[in-house]
């Protein structure tokens, strides 16, 4: 298939992946954001089950010596409640914010509000028959009886190793059968949280390989994007025309007076003239680089002035010298014979174009950097 096609073969560009998680589709994987809660569920269980352990042991016993003369039931739920509800919440709590957080990540800590929005869509029973029965409903099918069999082929194990424990339950203590069934728990979520961490670990490349090929781009996309980022030509153009019309403003009338325009050969113009009567020197009427360098040299030609095109010298004059400044001592000798050069077309003489040396102090790069010796 031809590139004008417009086939979707190339990766999304960072702005392609913006602009799809503002509009709701952000990199999504229930796999991870389950594993990592279970993880810190897991985790607190393993710190604050004492506590826990103690409040329930309370409470179990509270529930079954009572004087039914003085029981009080909305005191003694209250009283459970106290005992219970504080590592209860901690446990929840912690939960609840690394569901959020792993949420943000994995959408590179956006939040999405259109996808709080209601959809027809997700109403729409053909919509919903092409969730089930499509491509995507057929993945998530195979994952479901994937997870169902490990996780069961995990709580399998786990009651065989705990069956005959299980089964003596009731012939201990109380507090003794509360300790068993609480570490055999905690070990049940251990091995839970183990298999939900080999799931995560499958599904979150096969979630990111998703999204990528469903963003995916053709050459047009990619053309359209860059002109939107970097602008079209003709908005280009027109930018730089106004800038260039500032800039003419800026130093039109300083180049009334200019008798000659040293440049590099687009970048730097520096605009000259030589008046005994007002200066003993040379001096720098107007200079500038970039759109203003091009204003100067627009009004150089529309004013009949020479553009003598002096790399060196153009930078030497820019980075040493000011506008209404006379030039540099150091640059006497290569400005006077400019300045017979201009004179001599000036008569209508057709003089050689002479040869400029720049002292090796007084050479920069386009940064004014100075050039650096061999």
């Amino acid at each position: 298939m031809s590139e004008s096609s417009g086939e979707k073969r190339f990766d999304p560009t960072p702005k392609k992946k913006r602009d799809a998680a503002l509009k709701g589709d952000t990199l999504r994987s229930k796999e991870v954001s389950t594993a990592a809660a279970m993880s810190v569920g897991a985790l607190m269980l393993a710190g604050i089950g004492p506590w826990l352990l103690d409040s329930l042991t309370g409470v179990a016993r509270a529930s079954f010596s009572f004087d039914i003369r003085t029981f009080e039931p909305t005191a003694h739920f209250a009283r459970a409640a106290e005992a219970v509800l504080p590592p209860v919440l901690a446990i929840g709590l912690a939960v609840i914010a690394v569901t959020v957080t792993s949420q943000l990540l994995l959408g590179e800590g956006r939040f999405v509000p259109q996808n709080l929005k209601p959809k027809a869509s997700r109403i729409n029973p053909l919509s919903g028959l092409k969730r089930i029965f499509g491509l995507q409903g057929l993945i998530e099918l195979g994952k479901s009886i994937l997870k169902l069999a490990l996780l069961g082929s995990i709580a399998a194990y786990w009651i065989a190793l705990n069956l005959e424990n299980l089964l003596g339950l009731g012939r201990g203590t109380f507090r003794g059968n509360l300790a068993f069934a609480w570490d055999a728990a905690s070990g049940l979520v251990g091995m839970l949280v183990l298999g939900l961490l080999v799931i995560a670990l499958i599904d979150y490349p096969l979630q990111r390989f998703q999204r990528n090929k469903r963003l995916k781009m053709s050459h047009q996309d990619l053309r359209d994007e860059n002109k939107q980022t970097e602008g079209s030509p003709e908005v280009k153009m027109a930018q730089r025309q106004r800038q260039r019309d500032m800039a003419r403003g800026s130093v039109a009338s300083a180049m009334k007076d200019a008798q000659f325009l040293v440049v590099n050969p687009m970048h730097f113009a520096i605009a000259l003239t030589y008046d005994p009567a007002l200066a003993p020197a040379p001096v720098v009427l107007a200079k500038g680089r970039g759109e203003t360098a091009m204003a100067m040299r627009e009004l150089a030609s529309e004013a009949g002035l020479p553009v003598l095109h002096y790399p060196q010298l153009a930078r030497a004059l820019y980075f040493t010298t000011r506008a209404n400044q006379m030039v540099r001592e150091e640059l006497y000798v290569a400005i006077a014979s400019l300045v017979a050069f201009v004179l001599s077309i000036k008569r209508g003489e057709t003089p050689p174009r002479p040869a400029v040396e720049v002292p090796r102090a007084m050479r920069f790069d386009a940064e004014g950097k100075p050039e650096k010796t061999a």
